[in-house]
C-alpha cells in the first residue's frame, strides 16, 4: 500500500470530528463535530465550507435515496434538511435514562442503516448496535461502552463493528435479510497504539480504522493482519472516507477532545479535516432506502 502525505484541508477545530461521508451528487464531504454540535460540509473543488448547528450531539449523518439526510442525534434519528437547517425527529432510539448517545453509522448495499449507541460518560456498558430497514428499527447486539462503525465487506457478507474501549474489532456473518451471526474477533489494537475508532472498507476488502490517540489510520487485510499505516500530525484520528471520482482520495476526521492545553498547542491542526490519496479505491457511498 502507498499513500501520499496527509494534508489538512479544513481547519475546523472539531472537538470530536467524526463520520465523514462523500456524497458524489454534491461533490462534497460531510461530517459531524459531536461535542461541538455541528454538521459540516466541505467542497474540495472550491475549498468552500459550510456548517449547521445541531440541537443535540450528532453522532453521524447518512444520505437518503430521496436526496435528504438522516442525522443520528443523542435524542434519536432525525431528518436533516440543509436548506432550512431543520432537524425533524423520526424516532427516539433509547430511553434517556441510560445516558447514551448515538455514535457512528453506515449504510450497506441494501440501503439498510446501521448505527451504534454508546454511554456518553464512557463508563457503562449500555451501548448497542442497531439496524433500520423496511421492517423498522431493531437492536442487533449490545454490551458496548463505546461503539464505532459498522462497515461491510465488498461482497456484503461480513459486517465489522468496533468496541473502542476493549480495543477490538469484531466480524459478523451478515445474511441477505440483514441478520447477524458468528460474532468473532477480527483484530485487536495493542497497548500503546491508541483506540480503534471508526472503520471503513476498501475495494480489496481491507478494513481501515482510525486510531484515537494513535496518530493515524491502520489498514487490515480481510484476515485481520495489519498491512498498512498512514500517520497524521495529530493524535486523535477518528474515521476515514473514500472520495473523488476514483474513490482513491481519502478524507480523515480528527479531534482535540482529551488533549491537554500543552498538547493542543503542539497539535494546532487537531480537529481538522485531512486528505491523502491511496492506490486502492474505497467502496461507493450507499443511501438509506427505508426512511
Amino acid at each position: 500500500m502507498s499513500a501520499t502525505m496527509p494534508e489538512c484541508v479544513l481547519r475546523c477545530a472539531c472537538e470530536l470530528g467524526e463520520g465523514p461521508v462523500w456524497r458524489a451528487a454534491d461533490q462534497a464531504v460531510w461530517f459531524v463535530d459531536i461535542k461541538g454540535l455541528r454538521i459540516h460540509r466541505y467542497e474540495p473543488a472550491s475549498g468552500a465550507a459550510f456548517s449547521w448547528a445541531a440541537p443535540a450531539q450528532p453522532g453521524f449523518i447518512a444520505p437518503t435515496a430521496d436526496g435528504g439526510w438522516i442525522a443520528g442525534l443523542k435524542t434519536g434519528l432525525h431528518r436533516f434538511d440543509p436548506k432550512t437547517g431543520r432537524f425533524d425527529l423520526m424516532t427516539a432510539v433509547e430511553d434517556a435514562s441510560l445516558g447514551n448517545r448515538l455514535n457512528d453509522g453506515f449504510v450497506d448495499g441494501e440501503g439498510r442503516l446501521w448505527f451504534g449507541s454508546m454511554h456518553d460518560g464512557e463508563t457503562d456498558l449500555t451501548g448497542a448496535l442497531y439496524r433500520l430497514d423496511a421492517q423498522g428499527l431493531r437492536r442487533m447486539d449490545d454490551g458496548y461502552c463505546i461503539t464505532n462503525g459498522p462497515a461491510v465487506s465488498p461482497d456484503g457478507r461480513t459486517l465489522y463493528h468496533t468496541d473502542t474501549l476493549k480495543k477490538v474489532l469484531y466480524a459478523f456473518d451478515l445474511a441477505a435479510d440483514g441478520g447477524l451471526s458468528n460474532k468473532r474477533l477480527f483484530a485487536t489494537i495493542e497497548d500503546g497504539a491508541g483506540y480503534p475508532d471508526g472503520p471503513a472498507v476498501d475495494a480489496e476488502g481491507c478494513v481501515w480504522t482510525g486510531l484515537f490517540a494513535g496518530w493515524g489510520a491502520r489498514r487490515y487485510s480481510p484476515k485481520g493482519e495489519q498491512i498498512g499505516f498512514v500517520r497524521l500530525p495529530v493524535a486523535n484520528v477518528t474515521k476515514i472516507a473514500f472520495a473523488g471520482p476514483d474513490l482513491k482520495t481519502v478524507y480523515a476526521t480528527t479531534a482535540w477532545k482529551g488533549l491537554s492545553p500543552a498538547e493542543r498547542e503542539a497539535q494546532p491542526l487537531a480537529g481538522g479535516l485531512f486528505r491523502f490519496t491511496v492506490d486502492t479505491p474505497g467502496l461507493p457511498q450507499h443511501h438509506v432506502s427505508h426512511a
